[in-house]
């Protein structure tokens, strides 16, 4: 009889001829073929007796989420759990399982084990069933998902599954003839197919009917509304018309161009199943617990709430019988109140509670006090170093990027009062203090960074050694684990987030004011790490139970993610009444500018460059089309610095392309300064890493001109010292190259040139000279490009403004005079700024109007920008004024950026969402919408 504990090893394929056979054919992803040899390893999770366990440590190369994101349904297949005499596994109908393949199987290579959501085996597939997916899974064709359709009898448990294909408009077919030669269920594609055709017809109809309309009002000497087929933004006349020298623009007051400008509100943005979550009503009536006798600093009435939703989630409990209440989406069921059910996985437990989770993710918006609630929260559990569980510490680990990690001593210092005095230990540097199951006990508080935990767990090592170690961080049973910017974990793949979940805590709180920042799959990581019962850390059951469903549309779906959210997330948001920050008003307005001619001609000869550049992309494979690929996201990049201005975008950089169409470089002085140069516009570009599908973290690139995000490309190295993309031989990580240090970026043009957009800037600053009760209006201008800075700093000393700057090429110094300028100087009123350098950690309060020089693709960045400014402190009305130029892509990137606040929105069932994402890249169906055409069934990068 086959034993039930779970064993996993790394399966190598070479022992089976077959399989790898089945890798050549696998499914390409980004242009080239998805390579399975390396993703398809086993879990390396310890689950002895079902309690402790380690969460697996994922392949970085596995990618398993980027793959399935985009598939959609292709059949169902009806088939059974045989074998089920011989494991002890619990499952009931209607559960969730996971299917997991088996090439190593002694009695069968096409096996294709099933386990329970607790990775408890419950059978196999039926042989024959299983030959027919076996393949498909191999290559990763196939996605299949199944759930249990009866109670599990003596021999065996029905089981229905779903097979999940590419949405690939180009790879459907080859995948439909696949599965019609292996007798696969073809039932969907079918109905979508049969829909598709049917909705073809109908547009064939409109269009026809449309071109019959438009005949006839010709004929008639009318008009059609709208016939030049151009977006633009409703109340939006343009500032010039026509005129390319500012002799001819008439003087106009602030007034003047606001009323020629779209007042825009992100927080307006409505969603319709905001029913579902904790309104801003409930979130006032929250119950408050006692400010902490040794607080110092008085607490504000939401801040008390917050420390009193702290405590609860401490110690949750499980409602009582009878109660239609859930926890952690686990209930009741109606009709026998003693089984307990997740009503996400649908797994099932009988006269037995779940292990529910302690903490939660606290995602208040910046600047209402998340570091002060939980020291509140410390303080209220003083008690904790009496507590009797004998293997957990009363000590709290905080983990905080290295930028924000004194600022925790700092606050913990300012807020306590004195003769209460938390004992505070700096876990960093050469100079860290020694921690272990007995020293701890000397401390309350234990800071570090991200970095020093990261490396004492791998300690340069593919296997990490076991937890709990002889001493620091990972010898320690926290009593709770804080994770400040808690985002940082959300790819799990990363050796920060495996890292991460393997600490040891009683508690575990993520403070993020973005949880979920590019994609559902964000929240994932979150979840994991909270240690989640029921199924949900894993990511296929995540994915089937919440992300997909989500993004089908599924309303179930939407209130299961507000519900999971509303009980493990607080959110509140600084414009809430309850709040009552008394912050200013704050107005938004989009400016739209027109093109003068000249500069019309150059953006829409880029525009048809840009266009024919997706039809290459389109029509090529492998190496091929990521070199389109790579080639389309230049153009994209030229064509919103040509908003800027015409001549901002020179040609030069098109060169570095070619470098792709080589296989290796050598690593001489003029090949690595080209490398870095084709690494920053990648980066410009937003590009995401080929492996973890997410904006770049410390990206590199390497010598076969390939771009990687350093975690994921060092493990691959380490394993198998070649480029995950090319195959290409990398003999060690000294081969990466490194992006340059930023320099100042001088444009190879004269920049006493203008442009439009220069033009209306230069008009909003004339215009807001006018002081304001008795005090200089302060504008600070955003641009991401320090070329463009560049530009607009000679106009600025050609009209005489007293003006100071900062961007990424200053150091700490120069960066500290420029703020101090701008605050303490009357006569300096504005300030040019770097996007990227100034959305996080600077206080601009001394300014109240920000203009917005250009677009990012998603809004985050630009929001945490405005951010800067109005914040706690801001004493004066903030004017936000957005620059876009009239049907351009400028105007395209908004509507991007509105449906990318709602999926923040959605999580929280928020009737207002004003900051959302950050970080995305642009896909290639946002890409044609951004060139103006359809959407529909793409789906390579």
């Amino acid at each position: 009889m086959a034993s039930n504990k779970r064993h996993f090893e790394t399966i190598d394929l070479s022992v089976d001829e077959d399989i790898p056979s089945r890798l050549s054919k696998a499914p390409r992803f980004n242009g080239i073929p998805f390579d399975a040899n390396s993703r398809i390893t086993a879990s390396q999770r310890y689950d002895e007796n079902g309690e402790n366990e380690l969460v697996d440590e994922l392949d970085a190369s596995q990618n398993y989420d980027a793959a399935f994101a985009n598939y959609e349904l292709y059949g169902n297949m009806a088939t059974k759990i045989v074998g089920v005499r011989f494991y002890n596994g619990h499952i009931s109908m209607g559960e969730m399982v996971l299917l997991i393949r088996e090439p190593n199987n002694q009695y069968d290579i096409n096996a294709i084990r099933v386990d329970n959501v607790r990775g408890q085996q419950i059978g196999h597939v039926p042989k024959k069933d299983a030959a027919k997916l076996a393949p498909f899974m191999d290559t990763r064709s196939l996605l299949v998902e199944g759930v249990t359709t009866s109670e599990k009898k003596q021999f065996d448990c029905e089981l229905s599954l779903k097979l999940y294909g590419t949405s690939d408009s180009t790879e459907r077919a080859h995948l439909k003839d696949q599965m019609n030669d292996s007798r696969l269920p073809l039932d969907e594609f079918k109905r979508r197919e049969k829909d598709d055709k049917a909705r073809a017809k109908e547009q064939q109809a409109r269009e026809k009917a449309r071109q019959k309309a438009l005949k006839a009002a010709k004929k008639g000497g009318m008009s059609m509304p709208g016939g030049n087929g151009n977006l633009s933004i409703p109340g939006s006349s343009g500032t010039y018309a026509g005129g390319s020298s500012r002799s001819d623009i008439p003087s106009q007051t602030l007034d003047d161009i606001l009323q020629e400008s779209e007042r825009f509100n992100p927080r307006n943005i409505e969603h319709a199943v905001e029913q579902f979550g904790l309104n801003e009503e409930d979130l006032a009536k929250m119950d408050m617990a006692e400010q902490p006798e040794a607080m110092l600093t008085t607490m504000l009435p939401y801040q008390r709430q917050g420390l009193h939703w702290l405590l609860r989630k401490e110690n949750p409990t499980f409602p009582a019988e009878g109660s239609k209440e859930s926890v952690q989406l686990w209930c009741r069921q109606e009709r026998n109140p003693k089984i307990v059910t997740n009503m996400a996985t649908h797994f099932s437990l009988l006269d037995k509670l779940p292990d529910l989770a302690s903490g939660g993710i606290l995602a208040d918006d910046m600047g209402l006090g998340k570091t002060i609630q939980v020291i509140s929260l410390l303080l209220a559990d003083v008690a904790a170093k009496k507590m009797a569980v004998s293997d957990v510490s009363g000590a709290t680990l905080i983990l905080a990027p290295l930028s924000v990690m004194s600022n925790w001593s700092t606050q913990i210092e300012k807020h306590i009062k004195k003769n209460h005095t938390l004992c505070v230990a700096i876990y960093h540097g050469a100079k860290r203090c020694h921690i272990d199951a007995t020293t701890i006990g000397n401390y309350d508080v234990v800071i570090t960074t991200y970095g020093t935990m990261t490396f004492e767990y791998w300690n340069n090592k593919n296997s990490p050694s076991a937890v709990p170690r002889k001493n620091g961080l990972f010898s320690v049973n926290w009593r709770r684990v804080v994770l400040d910017e808690g985002h940082n974990i959300r790819n799990p793949a990363a050796k920060t987030s495996v890292a991460a979940c393997n600490l040891l805590a009683q508690s575990r709180w993520v403070l993020t004011g973005t949880p979920i920042i590019n994609t559902l799959r964000d929240l994932y990581a979150l979840v994991k790490f909270l240690r989640l019962s029921g199924g949900l850390d894993r990511f296929e059951l995540f994915n089937s139970a919440i992300v997909r469903p989500v993004n089908q549309g599924s309303e179930q779906a939407h209130k299961l993610l507000q519900v999971l959210m509303r009980d493990i997330c607080l959110r509140r948001k600084k414009e809430m009444a309850f709040i009552d920050l008394k912050l200013p008003e704050l107005n938004e307005f989009i400016h739209s500018i027109k093109f003068l001619p000249h500069e019309k001609e150059r953006y829409e000869a880029l525009e048809a460059e840009a266009k024919g550049t997706l039809d290459t992309y389109r029509a090529q494979q492998g190496t091929e089309a990521a070199t389109a690929y790579r080639n389309l996201l230049e153009i994209l990049l030229r064509l919103r610095q040509t908003c800027n201005h015409f001549k901002l975008c020179g040609a030069k950089r098109f060169d570095l392309l070619k470098m792709g169409e080589k296989e290796v470089l050598d690593l001489t002085p003029e090949n690595k300064k080209a490398l870095q140069d084709m690494l920053h516009l990648t980066v410009e570009t937003q590009e995401e890493c080929p492996v973890c599908m997410e904006a770049p973290v410390d990206p590199v690139i390497t010598l076969c001109a390939h771009f990687l995000c350093y975690n994921c490309i060092e493990r691959i190295i380490e394993e198998q010292h070649k480029c995950p993309m090319c195959r290409a031989r990398i003999e060690s990580k000294d081969q990466l190259i490194r992006p340059a240090a930023e320099e100042a970026q001088e444009p190879d043009f004269d920049v006493n040139e203008s442009s439009s957009k220069v033009e209306a800037l230069l008009a909003i600053l004339k215009a807001s000279k006018k002081e304001v009760d008795g005090k200089p209006t302060k504008t600070v201008v955003f641009s991401q490009w320090t070329s463009f800075l560049n530009v607009i700093q000679p106009q600025l000393v050609a009209q005489g403004y007293n003006f100071t700057r900062i961007d990424g090429t200053m150091k700490a110094e120069a960066r500290d005079k420029a703020l101090e300028a701008l605050e303490n100087d009357p006569s300096c009123t504005i300030m040019l700024a770097s996007l990227g350098v100034c959305s996080v950690g600077l206080n601009l309060v001394a300014a109240n109007q920000v203009i917005l020089a250009d677009s990012w693709w998603a809004p985050a960045i630009e929001d945490q920008a405005v951010d800067r400014v109005h914040r706690l402190g801001q004493k004066r009305k903030t004017t936000i004024i957005k620059l876009v130029m009239e049907n351009s892509i400028e105007e395209r990137v908004l509507e991007i950026q509105n449906e990318k606040r709602k999926l923040m929105m959605l999580a929280f069932a928020e009737k207002s969402n004003k900051r959302a994402n950050k970080g995305e890249a642009a896909s290639v169906a946002q890409i044609e919408r951004l060139l103006g055409g359809r959407s529909e069934n793409v789906s390579k990068p």
